[in-house]
C-alpha cells in the first residue's frame, strides 16, 4: 500500500507543480475531476493489483472492480482534496484502505494516508497502531470543550446537509477554541489521528473519503461513529475525536440534524 501511494505521488507531485496546465472537466457542483486524479487511480490500481490479484476495488473514479464475492476489497481516493490540488494548496492527500469480509460485516483492516506536498505518511494496521513518518501518534488527551479544536467540511449550497451543518455550528462554536475547515475529509481525520484536533465531523461522505482514516483514528485511540452511533461507512456522516469528547460531538452534531429535519 505505502509502495503504491508513493509511486502515484510521484506523478501528482509533478502535476502539482504544473496545476495551471492540468486539463479539468467537471463532474458536479464544486467537484472537480483533473487528468492527475485519473492518472494516479490508474496508477494505485496496478499497482494494488500486481500485489494482490484475488483483491476487489472500490475505486472513487473508476467505481468497483473485481470478484462480487470478494474476502478483501481496497477503497481507493486517488486525490483526496481535488479542489485544493487545482488552486495550488499543498493539503491533499491518496488514501487507500484494506476492507476483509467477516461473516455477517466488514471491516478495515489496514490503512495509508500519504500528503505528498507535506511529505506526511500515515499508516495503520489494525491491532497494531497508528504511525507518522514511523513514529506512533495518539490521539488529543484534552477533555474540555472550551479548549478543544474541532475540524468538519462545509456542504456546498446544492447539498441537502447544508442546513445540518449549519444548525451545529450554530450549537458548537460557544463550545470550542475553534473550528477549521482545510478541504481534505482523510486528512482531517489524519489530523484527529495525531492530536492536531480534538475531533472532526461531516455529513454525507464517501466510503473513500474516510475508510482509511477510521482506522487510523481508532488505532489511535480515538472514536469513530455516526451521529447515533453507528457505522459511518454505512451512513455516510462521520463523527470522530478522542475519548473524552466524543460523546459530546455527537450529542451536537445528531442536535443539529434533528433541528434541520
Amino acid at each position: 500500500m505505502v509502495a503504491a501511494a508513493r509511486k502515484a505521488a510521484r506523478r501528482l507531485l509533478r502535476d502539482f507543480g504544473e496545476v495551471e496546465q492540468l486539463q479539468v472537466s467537471i463532474k458536479g457542483p464544486s467537484d472537480f475531476v483533473s487528468q492527475a486524479d485519473l492518472a494516479a487511480e490508474a496508477t494505485l490500481k496496478a499497482e494494488l493489483a500486481k500485489g494482490r490479484p484475488d483483491h476487489a476495488f472500490l475505486l472513487e473514479e473508476g467505481g468497483t472492480h473485481g470478484p462480487e464475492g470478494w474476502k478483501f476489497r481496497w477503497i481507493v481516493d486517488p486525490l483526496d482534496g481535488t479542489t485544493n490540488f487545482l488552486h495550488g494548496i499543498p493539503h491533499w492527500a491518496i488514501s487507500i484502505a484494506l476492507e476483509r469480509r467477516l461473516a455477517k460485516t466488514t471491516e478495515i483492516v489496514a490503512g495509508v494516508i500519504f500528503s505528498p506536498a507535506q511529505n506526511e505518511l500515515f499508516v495503520a494496521e489494525k491491532g497494531v497502531g497508528a504511525y507518522l513518518n514511523d513514529r506512533r501518534i495518539r490521539v488529543s488527551a484534552r477533555r474540555e470543550m472550551a479548549e478543544a479544536l474541532f475540524a468538519t467540511g462545509i456542504p456546498y449550497a446544492a447539498l441537502p446537509t447544508k442546513r445540518a451543518f449549519s444548525a451545529t455550528l450554530e450549537r458548537i462554536m460557544p463550545e470550542v477554541a475553534g473550528v477549521r475547515r482545510f478541504g481534505s475529509a482523510a486528512l482531517d481525520l489524519a489530523w484527529v489521528a495525531a492530536g492536531r484536533y480534538e475531533g472532526f465531523w461531516e455529513l454525507g461522505l464517501n466510503p473513500w473519503d474516510i475508510a482509511a482514516g477510521i482506522l487510523l483514528v481508532r488505532e489511535a485511540g480515538g472514536f469513530v461513529t455516526d451521529e447515533k452511533g453507528g457505522d459511518p461507512l454505512a451512513s455516510g456522516n462521520v463523527v470522530a475525536a478522542n475519548p473524552h469528547l466524543h460523546g459530546r460531538l455527537r450529542e451536537i452534531v445528531l442536535a443539529g440534524l434533528e433541528a434541520a429535519a
